[in-house]
This record gives structure tokens, sequence and C-alpha cells, in this order.
């Protein structure tokens, strides 16, 4: 069996897992990256990249109105009942997280090579301590030859190239700018990455986790690399979206397919391993979810920012704002459960005003041919021709089309409230009384199909504030630590605001960090 030996062992390479191993090795800590894949990112290098730190110095030369109180507020508002805080154990995660937050960006600006701005994006619920246009941040975005090789070639590219085998662009925004700055760090401190390794297992030394046993292209599968780490081991892998049968026995709506996370990865090792140690786990807030464009393939494109249009079940019904924040869209997908097909597929009616395109921002969007070939668009002259191309009843289309466009001309929609939220006309360009309201009145028709796609499942591994993970006793699993979507997520079922996910991850990785180091 190979063995190595560091200080800390990071499995995963999102934007959590590389924050804690770029803060490890900034403070002198060696430091092992452990991949699966080829390339380093994730799902966080397809994302926007935004981050969700609130109180930070970011913000303040922004001239925001933030603050640690202003989101604590925000979170007390929407974080309730039994995953709320009102539990003293989640309260005390995000009393950590809003403590940390603004220390974490200050800590991560010292660097030379990381550098944020405020991202102008709405926050997802109207509430007490709420930002206008959103407190979020991002990375400055680098060029790809300003980069070292050997980080420009790690980094996985936005995911409509990444899944059709394409390369990276010049130029790195968002997610893909995080992932390289911080790879960057890492190497630049004397990191090691190690890609192609599958993490099966957890080393024990009595009751202390010293390091993990991993599986590689090459090597035979009775002859595991083993790694070792003297200050301990961060799991923040992911989670198990791309795990059929976890979903299913952890009622987790949607299918792999029509996941976000990077085609075959996250399939929940890391987390079954912690598990088999007597680690404690929570699966109730289920996944980061979000409306999907079928693609031809079968999978599922992440899609936001609906400019017009509207979205119907399978009775022709508009069951929900259209203009809601994404998470809030897809759990309205999900509200008839996995068993109902009602709404899992829907229809996105739109028409022409777009020469045919979609008027939405779908990642990847697609060949609109090759989705017309393949049956997930449809495309009628009229709107009875599309009812009978979608197998939708015609007169309840008809019906909801007359009705909706009605809420057009007179600027308020008198079923869900579209338009009436910052969120809802922040990608609009309507120019009738209501911008997040433009009829759909222009052959010829359209229609897309959509079902529930996710950024990864958020349910897994219980941490305490410093991430270290814990035994259904509370006691802690001693240098086992983890982050990010591996782990249970501090806000349950809410999703605060673009970039929670990796904000979260981040700040509970730099904690655990912070504990290792003592």
């Amino acid at each position: 069996m190979t063995e190595h030996s560091y200080d800390v062992l990071v499995v995963g390479s999102g934007g959590g897992a590389l924050t804690g191993a770029a803060l490890a090795a900034r403070a002198g800590l060696s430091v092992a990256v452990v991949e699966r894949t080829d390339l380093l990112g994730g799902t966080s290098a397809y994302s926007g990249g935004a981050c969700w730190l609130p109180g930070s110095q970011v913000q303040q030369r922004a001239g925001l109105p933030d603050s640690t109180e202003g989101a604590r507020a925000y979170l007390d508002a929407i974080m309730t009942g039994d995953q709320g805080l009102e539990d003293p154990a989640v309260a005390a995660r995000i009393e950590a997280f809003l403590a940390h937050s603004p220390e974490l960006v200050a800590e991560l600006e010292t660097d030379p090579d990381l550098d944020f701005e405020w991202l102008p994006f709405p926050e997802y619920y109207d509430a007490p301590g709420r930002v206008p246009m959103g407190r979020s941040i991002q990375p400055v975005k680098i060029r790809r030859d300003e980069l070292p090789a050997p980080v420009a070639a790690l980094v996985r590219p936005p995911v409509e190239l990444d899944r059709v085998g394409a390369p990276g662009r010049r130029t790195l925004t968002g997610g893909q700018a995080l992932i390289a700055r911080l790879a960057l760090i890492v190497l630049r401190e004397g990191g090691t990455v190690l890609t192609g390794h599958t993490m099966t297992e957890l080393v024990t030394d009595g009751d202390r986790v010293v390091g993990v046993r991993c599986r590689t292209p090459d090597g035979a599968p009775d002859e595991p690399v083993e790694i070792r780490a003297t200050r301990g081991v961060l799991v923040a892998a992911g989670g198990f979206e791309g795990n059929a049968a976890q979903r299913a026995r952890h009622d987790v709506p949607g299918e792999v397919a029509w996941s976000m996370a990077p085609r075959g990865t996250n399939q929940g090792e890391p987390i079954a391993a912690a598990v088999a140690l007597g680690a404690a786990t929570d699966y109730r807030a289920l996944g980061w979810f979000c409306p999907g464009l079928e693609q031809p393939d079968g999978g599922g494109s992440f899609t936001l920012g609906f400019r017009s249009g509207v979205m119907v079940d399978a009775a022709a019904q508009r069951y929900a704002n259209e203009s809601l924040p994404y998470d809030r869209f897809g759990r309205e997908m999900a509200a008839g459960g996995a068993d109902d097909p009602t709404r899992v597929p829907s229809w996105f009616v739109f028409d022409s005003r777009e020469g045919g395109r979609l008027p939405g921002i779908a990642m990847p969007e697609g060949d609109p041919a090759e989705h017309l070939a393949a049956g997930t668009w449809v495309q009628a002259d009229t709107v009875a021709g599309l009812a009978e191309a979608t197998g939708l009843p015609a007169a309840a289309l008809a019906a909801t089309l007359e009705r909706f466009n009605g809420f057009c001309a007179r600027g308020v929609d008198e079923d869900f409230g579209r338009g009436a939220d910052e969120y809802d006309t922040f990608f609009t360009g309507g120019e009738g009384p209501n911008r997040a309201l433009t009829p759909v009145d222009q052959a010829p028709y359209h229609a897309a199909r959509f079902v529930l796609s996710d950024l990864g499942t958020k349910g897994g591994l219980v941490t305490d504030p410093a991430g270290r993970v814990l035994r259904e006793d509370g006691s802690p699993i001693e240098g086992l630590y983890a982050a990010g979507n591996s782990t249970a997520s501090m806000f349950g079922p809410v999703y605060p605001g673009p970039g929670a996910p990796l904000g979260s991850a981040m700040v509970v990785a730099s904690l655990a960090v912070r504990d290792m180091l003592g």
C-alpha cells in the first residue's frame, strides 16, 4: 500500500475545500487536496461565484447598508420551524458563521492573489435585514494567462463547455475565478493536489481519524493509496446528488441526470465513510433546487431569470410566480412529492418575442433545433396547436394564457404576485405597467419541458460550530471535519441569497482549519 503523510488532508476541491486548503497552507502546514476527477472545482466551478459572506470590508467599500446585525435579523426572519434558529445547535452554527464571515474575507484579502468585489444580485426573501440589491460578493476575474500553467490546466470549465468536453475560456470569472485563485494559493504555498483519487475509507488510530484511503484509476482495488493527516481531515466533497440509491433512501426529489454536479461525481462515499465511524446525519433539508431545462440527452440545466412566459403543470395551470428565486421555485415544483408527476415535468410556454430563444438564463441552454428534434421543445402557430404538441388540455392552456395576458395589461398578477419583489424584476425588461409581466401573444408559440434540477444535496454529516463531525451522542470524532454539501446545511431548507452554499462552506472550512491549528 502506498502511503503519504501531511498535516492537513482535504477531500474535495470546491470553494469550501480549497478555502480550507489555502488557509492551512498559508499557515505553514503541509496540505494535500484529494479530488476524484482530473479537474478542480466541482459544482463551484460551474457557479456564478457569488459568496454570501455578510458584514465584510467588501460590502463596506461598496457603501452597502450591510452588517452582521442586519444579516442576523434577516436569518432570524426566514429561518423558522424545526430546522430554524429556535434549535440551539442551529443557532450556534449561524452565530459562528456570522461572526467569522468578515474575518474570513479580511484574511483572504490579505493574500496578493485574491480580492473580492460586490456583486449586485437581490437576496431571495423580502424580510427584515435584507440589503437592497443584495450583499453577495465575488472574486475578481482573472485571465488564464496570468495563472501558472499547472493551475490553469486544473480549473474545470464552465458547465456548457465541460459537458461537451470543450476547454475553458480565456478569462475566468465567477466560480472559475474563485477556484483558480484558491488553487493558485494552495500550490504557491507548497500544497499538493492529487487528482484522480476517490476516497473510499477513513483511517483511524483508536477513536481518532488520521487519514483516508483512496482508489486511483491505475491502482488495483485491493491496493488503495493511504494518505495520513496529523492535524485533521476536512471532508468537503459535495453531497450525494450523483447517487440514485442514496437520493431515494433520503427522499431527495429529482434524478441524478438532472443534477448540476459534474457528471459521474458526488456519489457520497465520504459521507458514508464517516457514518461507518458513527457520525450523526441530518437529511431533512433535501437539496438546493432549481427548475431545470430538460436537455435532449435527458439532463437538466440550471435555469433562472425568466423575462416572459409562464410555467404550467400537467393540467395547464400556473402554480407559482415564475420569477421566484430558483430554489423557491424548485421547491414549488417538488411540492406534490416525488411520486406526483403533476409538476415534474412542467412546460414553460413562451412566444416569439426573442426569436424563438428561451426568455430566460439556462446553463446550458442547448441548441433550439436539437431541442425541437428531441421533443424537449415544441413549436406551433396557435395555442391549440401547442397544446396538442405538448399533450396539455387545450381549453385550459388557452384560459391560462388569456388570464395571464390580462394580468400583463393591468400590471398585477392576481394569482401569484409576479413583479411585486425586487428579485422578480432584476432580470426583466418588459415595457408594460409591470416589468415582470409580458404577455404571451406573438405566434409562433413555444413550450420547453422542465424538470426538477438541483445544485447539490444539502443533507449529510452533523457538525459543530468549528466544523467538527459529531457522533449521535454529540461528541466530536477527533480529527474529522466537514463543510459544504457533505454536511447538513446550517440554513436548513432555506436558501438565503446568492452564494449561500459557497459562503457557508468557506466559513466552516476556515473554522475547521482554525481548530486544527489550536
